[in-house]
């Protein structure tokens, strides 16, 4: 499994826009599909919620992608 950290720099990310940020997808509305069809997890649960508030200290998992979001500094 391939893991990406993204370092963010304020309170927190909407999931889909993560997605795009670290280049899952190209675009926000295809991270918003990936996120209505079951495939992302945040921190083991799949999610369906588009605009979750993801923050540092949490893991997103997409196929074989993890995604760690920690503070940036």
């Amino acid at each position: 499994m391939q893991t990406i950290d993204f370092e963010l720099d304020r309170d927190h990310v909407e999931l889909n826009q993560l997605l795009k940020l670290v280049g899952v997808c190209d675009s926000g509305g295809a991270g918003k599909a990936l996120v209505a069809a079951g495939e992302v997890r945040v921190d083991g649960a799949v999610e369906l919620r588009k605009t979750c508030k993801v923050r540092a200290g949490q893991r997103v998992e997409i196929g074989d992608v993890a995604i760690r979001v920690v503070v940036a500094g």
